[in-house]
This record gives C-alpha cells, sequence and structure tokens, in this order.
C-alpha cells in the first residue's frame, strides 16, 4: 500500500497522470429513466432527466482501470521487475493486467475457482498469471498474501489504498466538469474503492452533492463497517460478483462515514431489474455490479428531492453473453416492493 494522502488535489494531480491513457467516458441521459425513478418517489426530476456516466464503456469494460494505471504507476523500479499480485473477481484483474502490461509489470491475478469465465479468459488475453483459489475473494486474498511472500510480489490491492482511491476520484471530476449542476451522485460499492474516492472528489468539490452507494442484500460490507465504526468480515453472495468483497476498505470507511449520504441495500433481484432496464430501455448492456445504483434509483431506494439533477455510474458492463438471458429473466417489476427490507 502506498502512502499517498487522499486530497481533492491529489485526486486531480491523478487525474493528470491519466489523461489521454483512458477513455473519457459519456454522460449519457434518460428522460424514461427519470420518470420511473421519480414516480418510485413521487417526485419529478430536473427536466425530466437522468444522468448516466457510461464507465461500461471504459477500457476493459469498468471503471477500474482509473485505479490500476494510478497504483501501478506508483510501483518502483524494483517492484516492477518482481511482478505484482492482485486479487478480482474479474474487473480489477482485468485493469491490473492491462495496466500492467502496459507498463512492462509481470501480473498474477488471483481469482475465486468459480470466477466467470469470460473474465478469467480476459485477464490471460491481458497477459496476466490466473490462479483460481478459493472459494470467494476472501480465500483469494489468502492465496495472494502467500505468493506475495514465496515470489517477493508486491500486493496492489483492487480497493484498499490510496493510489486506487485518487485513480477513482478522477470519475467524480469528470461529473463534475459535465453535470455542473447535479445534486445526486450514485455508485455501487464492493469494496469502497469508487465511492471512497469520488466522495473526496464530489464533496470536496462541492459541498452540498449528495452521494449514495449501493449494495446488495447479501454482500453488505461497507454498511456493516459504518455501523461498527471499522470493517467487519464477511462471506459475500450476490449475483452482482464485482461487488462482492470479503469486508469494506478501511479508508472508505473512514471517508464514508464522514461524506456519504447513506448506503442503500438492494435484493438481486432488484438489481437484476437495473441489468433488464439497461438492456430494454437503454440500450446499453451492463452488468448486475454496473447495474446495482440505476436499479437503486428506479427503484425508489435512494431518496430523491422534487427537481433533484441525478448522476448514476454505470461502472462495468463485462457480463458473460450466456447469461444474459438467464440475468433477465430472475429480474424483479420495478417498484420499492423490490427493494431489501
Amino acid at each position: 500500500m502506498s502512502d499517498a494522502p487522499i486530497t481533492l488535489a491529489a485526486i486531480q494531480a491523478t487525474r493528470r497522470l491519466l489523461d489521454g491513457r483512458i477513455h473519457r467516458t459519456q454522460v449519457l441521459s434518460s428522460a424514461t429513466a427519470a420518470r420511473v425513478a421519480g414516480a418510485a418517489r413521487g417526485a419529478r426530476l430536473a427536466d425530466g432527466q437522468l444522468y448516466l456516466k457510461a464507465e461500461h464503456l471504459q477500457k476493459t469494460g469498468s471503471f477500474k482501470p482509473r485505479a490500476a494505471l494510478a497504483r501501478i504507476a506508483s510501483l518502483t523500479a524494483d517492484q516492477r521487475r518482481r511482478g505484482a499480485v492482485t486479487i478480482s473477481a474479474g474487473n480489477a484483474g482485468q485493469a491490473y493486467a492491462w495496466a500492467a502490461r502496459e507498463a512492462g509489470v509481470p501480473m498474477t491475478v488471483v481469482m475465486p475457482e468459480g470466477a466467470d469465465a469470460g473474465k478469467v479468459a480476459a485477464c490471460l488475453g491481458y497477459g496476466a498469471d490466473v490462479v483460481l483459489r478459493g472459494r470467494h475473494v476472501g480465500e483469494s486474498l489468502e492465496h495472494a498474501s502467500r505468493l506475495r511472500e514465496e515470489r517477493g510480489l508486491t500486493l496492489v490491492h483492487p480497493y484498499d489504498d490510496p493510489e486506487v482511491l485518487l485513480g477513482n476520484g478522477s470519475c467524480g471530476l469528470e461529473i463534475l466538469e459535465d453535470l455542473p449542476d447535479v445534486d445526486v451522485v450514485v455508485a455501487a460499492v464492493g469494496g469502497g474503492g469508487l465511492l471512497g474516492g469520488m466522495l473526496v472528489a464530489l464533496r470536496e468539490s462541492r459541498p452540498r452533492i449528495r452521494v449514495f452507494g449501493v449494495e446488495p442484500e447479501g454482500s453488505d460490507a461497507l454498511r456493516q463497517a459504518i455501523a461498527a465504526g471499522e470493517p467487519v468480515p464477511i462471506t459475500p453472495h450476490s449475483v452482482a460478483d464485482g461487488l462482492n468483497a470479503p469486508s469494506a476498505g478501511r479508508l472508505a470507511t473512514s471517508i464514508a462515514r464522514r461524506y456519504a449520504e447513506d448506503v442503500v441495500v438492494l435484493r438481486d433481484e432488484a438489481i437484476l431489474a437495473g441489468v433488464r432496464f439497461s438492456v430494454e430501455r437503454l440500450k446499453q448492456v451492463v452488468e448486475p455490479a454496473g447495474a446495482a445504483a440505476l436499479a437503486a434509483v428506479l427503484t425508489g431506494a435512494v431518496p430523491l428531492r422534487e427537481g433533484d439533477r441525478v448522476c448514476v455510474v454505470l461502472s462495468g458492463g463485462n457480463v458473460a453473453v450466456d447469461r444474459l438471458g438467464e440475468l433477465l429473466a430472475a429480474a424483479a417489476p420495478l417498484g420499492p416492493a423490490s427493494r431489501a427490507g
């Protein structure tokens, strides 16, 4: 872990490092999504619009390259020579594999034994050495720690590292540039690396912005951490595999307790309703983790006010095509009943 300070100035500097190396993703809009979201909360959104930060169209199919490039750039020459190891259900692994290849750094990705085959293939395609170990990413982390000691590798964490949050904070800066009057920003949470970085970028730039995190009911690590005052180990289980972190990051927990408006929780079938809405109405293919924030807004889990301008982060699009029909069939009807109790 690096010791970089997580400040607005540091995020701005990291954003300059990333310029030209990643996509500056579009902000889309949907009047239909705004109507559905407004009806769920009994409020009309500003100008009938709900905005969507299209990070599913980022390099490697998720927001993760923002963090991976920043973390790989922080390695010393000796660390680059020896190589790095990370854990991932898929998206972070792909991003680190890609970023490491760009920098000429050997990369090992430890993934759960049941990891999505397409995400495994993508990590291999970017040149990483993939090791399948553990029932979930918590057990994968244990094996990655052993590999670090045995091989002299540097552990590059997927979410609990200052450089990771600095890289992810660049997403928040782009939202502010494209939507200077945004009132609410909503992002999905696994370990909290995206939400943590964006919270600093957004709240230290515009303190009045309300920022919400979204977690699956079976993988609510950050919500539990906020309640306990520190990360709590969990055994995550959700169809949104990209959000199945074994615990929230310490950095994200501390930042969220200070800056987050709330962290809301959804059932899996509600998250899949977001996937279905994205495909049918937005014509955008997103994975369950990438659709969680949208689902929270569409089902009314996020408390919106009359006239709010809302931006949802579509954080990933790496969904197996052969599973898409199954996921769509399991989606709940949109409405308050699909929220977690």
